[in-house]
C-alpha cells in the first residue's frame, strides 16, 4: 500500500513538473471597466528559462509584452505592453488555482486612462 502511494505521489509530480513556468501558455479571457462593457484578450505567453516573453492579442494587430514579474511569494503577476499608437497596458492580479492545468489570473486592467478588472484562463 505504501508503496503505491509514493509512486501516485511521484507521477503527480513527474505531470505537474511538465506543464513548465506557470505563465507558459495560451491565456483567453476578458478585461472591462464594467460588467456590461467587456474586451476580449488573448495572451500567449512563454518562459525562456531567464524571462516570460509573449504577446497580447496574436495576430496582425498583436501587441508584444514589454514586461512581465511573477512574485512567487504570493503569486501576484504584473504584465505591461503598449499598443500600436503608444497607450500603456499594464494588468495586475493573483494567479490562482496553481495545481490546475486551467489556472487563472484576476485583478486589476488598465489601458490609458481606462481601469477595470480582467480574468484571464490559460487554454
Amino acid at each position: 500500500m505504501r508503496r503505491r502511494t509514493w509512486l501516485g505521489l511521484a507521477i503527480t509530480v513527474i505531470a505537474v513538473a511538465q506543464q513548465g513556468h506557470p505563465l507558459t501558455g495560451t491565456w483567453s479571457g476578458d478585461w472591462g471597466p464594467s460588467a456590461t462593457e467587456r474586451h476580449q484578450i488573448t495572451l500567449v505567453m512563454n518562459w525562456d528559462g531567464k524571462n516570460v516573453t509573449g504577446l497580447i492579442n496574436p495576430g496582425p494587430d498583436s501587441m508584444p509584452l514589454t514586461s512581465v514579474f511573477v512574485d512567487v511569494t504570493n503569486w501576484t503577476v504584473r504584465i505591461e505592453a503598449e499598443t500600436k499608437d503608444t497607450m500603456h497596458i499594464s494588468a495586475e492580479g493573483k494567479l490562482q488555482d496553481l495545481g490546475s492545468y486551467h489556472r487563472f489570473i484576476t485583478g486589476t486592467w488598465k489601458q490609458g486612462a481606462v481601469t477595470g478588472d480582467f480574468k484571464i484562463t490559460r487554454d
